[in-house]
């Protein structure tokens, strides 16, 4: 096991939570990540739709580097080497692209591809993935998760993303997710960083609770 994958796992087991920042500018990439990690995160993804992403990311990878820092919604294994290149670790895909695991997982990085049935999440497995993102969990119910869970290996991390809040985690939970990825509502453009910081205080409870 490398000791990026050995990070990935132990950030993992100890609190699975993502938050995902999309929209964030760079100008506030410290000050947001800073109150996020203060409330117990330990992982960090910019998606590459945010305005100067990679320099986001470079901000954060160099500011905490006990954190695990990536990209969301990477589409090419260009952008993958460009993530990489930014100081980046994870890459989060809102979809299943051969090239895209592939590229990640080559350059020693962590890959969790966004899968929404078996079919889509036995292929990532196959290709090295690390974790899968399911996506949009809108449409994947708990008792869906409960199914992928009772066929799929038992290591593998699954990451329920899109409509995740408070209220709905516990029933994830029980049915089998291994952690979240929380976006708008932890973070959304031109929410303050105390704020930001409360909401994820608050999920970090709500997954305790849970």
């Amino acid at each position: 096991m490398t000791q990026l994958l050995a990070k990935f796992h132990a950030h993992m087991d100890s609190l699975p939570l993502v938050a995902i920042l999309r929209g964030l500018k760079p100008e506030e990439a410290f000050e947001v990540g800073q109150a996020i990690l203060n409330a117990g995160f330990h992982i960090l993804e910019v998606p590459l739709n945010s305005p100067d992403p990679l320099r986001s990311i470079q901000i954060l990878a160099e500011a905490f580097p006990s954190a695990l820092v990536g990209a969301g919604t990477v589409t090419t294994a260009q952008q993958v080497r460009d993530i990489k290149a930014a100081g980046g670790q994870l890459i989060i895909s809102p979809h299943l692209d051969d090239n895209v695991v592939c590229e990640a997982v080559n350059l020693g990085l962590i890959s969790m591809p966004g899968v929404a049935t078996p079919t889509e999440a036995f292929r990532a497995i196959a290709l090295g993935a690390h974790g899968l993102k399911l996506f949009p969990a809108e449409m994947i119910s708990p008792a869906v998760v409960k199914s992928m869970r009772a066929v799929l290996p038992a290591q593998i991390r699954l990451i329920p993303v899109g409509g995740i809040g408070t209220h709905n985690m516990a029933n994830y939970r029980q049915c089998g997710a291994s952690g979240f990825g929380i976006g708008s509502a932890l973070f959304s453009p031109g929410k303050s960083a105390q704020a930001v910081g409360e909401s994820a205080t608050a999920f970090v409870q709500a997954w305790q609770a849970a």
